[in-house]
């Protein structure tokens, strides 16, 4: 099959979006497939690089960071690719790549299947004064936008119940996205535990509580601050792995609340060494409530990291109570958890470590593409029908007043 992915993002940034695509693109390969990439260029200029074509854009950070948005160009992008003529298109983004996935889709008759990757109503403060506003702004937009796509790909339940209280009108599949569960197994050794703690001054008997990710206001980061300053005394140390707009002011917050000896930002790593820092940590810490998924949580459980994270629809099937990790829902059961934790033998801890490794299998990289190619088999086949379905109307009612027909497939490109 030839299977065309869009999106606003891609490498060399570095996100949620970003890592799904890269690995479905590998995987479906894998699996025989003619995959291409319709993307944003990092520069005012379109072109083609192997399998990836990039539209000219320019930066719009102003709404959100390291954000894209394209410029008018040549159609020539476009016509390449009508003329490659892909089987079906995988939208991953709702903006500037969109318009020509759908008019790709509407020439060729092919289906669009969408990735709904972001709960836009947890990003409001980005573009709107009013949180209400921009939660109504977003509800309309994702049922607007529902009737333009033959599917949505959620990668929660707890996404797909947002949309289906949306009134989506598009079949809604759940498929977690992929990692690559073996490459952060095949980290867990003493020697990286201990590389980078001794990069950072860790001594080995502290509880390193883990962050990865972004440091964005919707990750609610200042909880973890607050959470460290009372769990400080406890020998535990805050080790946040990432970077972001809000540095700064957490860092800030940090010196407020007399925590600098305890607290640890270690900027941003590539991403093929976060496999190392993900040994450093004993826990895995989240205050996040904005996570359509979280690939972040299936990384830790894959290195072996029980999950010590703020209550959410999008843990529901991942975390056993007690056996790969907990949730929380206040500052008093974060704390509480964490004692129970630290009270553990050591057996214990490593039973908890072996349930956390094997919960990952639920994002292996050969589960994540299988599902996907289902759901396109699926779709591909239902957009068939109907156009058959459609042809056969049309001739009935061509025969029934003597006109001759042409049937819609023949009247595409060729």
């Amino acid at each position: 099959m030839k299977i065309l992915i869009t999106t606003d993002w891609y490498y060399p940034v570095v996100n949620g979006v970003v890592m799904s695509v890269l690995t479905l693109a590998k995987e479906l390969r894998k699996r025989g497939h003619d995959v291409k990439i319709l993307t944003l260029s990092g520069t005012c200029h379109s072109y083609r690089d192997g399998d990836t074509v990039y539209m000219a854009s320019v930066g719009a950070g102003c709404v959100y960071p390291q954000a894209r948005v394209k410029l008018p160009s040549p159609s020539g992008c476009v016509k390449e690719l009508l003329e490659w003529r892909p089987d079906l298109i995988h939208s991953q983004c709702e903006f500037s790549t969109f318009p020509a996935a759908r008019r790709l889709a509407r020439e060729l008759d092919v289906p669009i299947v969408h990735t709904c990757h972001t709960v836009y109503e947890e990003y409001t403060h980005y573009f709107s004064p009013s949180r209400e506003w921009g939660k109504r702004f977003v509800r309309r937009a994702m049922l607007s936008f529902s009737g333009q796509v033959s599917a949505i790909i959620a990668p929660s339940e707890k996404t797909k119940r947002l949309l289906e209280e949306y009134g989506v009108s598009c079949p809604v599949y759940v498929v977690p996205t992929g990692i690559d569960v073996k490459r952060y197994a095949g980290y867990q050794q003493p020697v990286w535990r201990d590389k980078i703690r001794e990069k950072f001054h860790v001594k080995p008997e502290t509880t390193v509580l883990l962050y990865v990710g972004r440091l964005a206001k919707e990750k609610n980061i200042e909880d973890l601050l607050r959470f460290q300053q009372k769990a400080a005394g406890r020998n535990t140390m805050l080790l946040i792995v990432g970077d972001g707009p809000c540095r700064f002011e957490l860092e800030k917050k940090v010196k407020l609340l007399g925590i600098e000896q305890s607290v640890i930002f270690t900027g941003m790593i590539p991403h093929e060494q976060i496999g190392e820092y993900y040994q450093a940590g004993d826990f895995f810490v989240s205050a996040s409530v904005s996570e359509t998924q979280g690939i972040t949580y299936g990384e830790a459980l894959a290195s072996g990291l029980p999950l010590l994270c703020r209550r959410d629809d999008c843990l529901k099937d991942i975390v056993a109570e007690g056996e790969n990790g907990w949730q929380y829902e206040s500052p008093e059961e974060f704390l509480k958890f964490l004692g129970r934790w630290m009270n553990l033998g050591e057996f214990r801890k490593e039973e908890m470590r072996r349930e956390a490794r094997q919960s990952a299998k639920l994002f292996s990289e050969e589960h994540f593409a299988r599902k996907v190619e289902t759901i396109y088999e699926a779709e591909r086949q239902r957009q068939l029908d109907q156009i058959h379905n459609s042809e056969t109307k049309q001739k009935q009612s061509a025969n029934t007043a003597g006109i001759f027909f042409i049937p819609t497939s023949k009247r595409k490109h060729k």
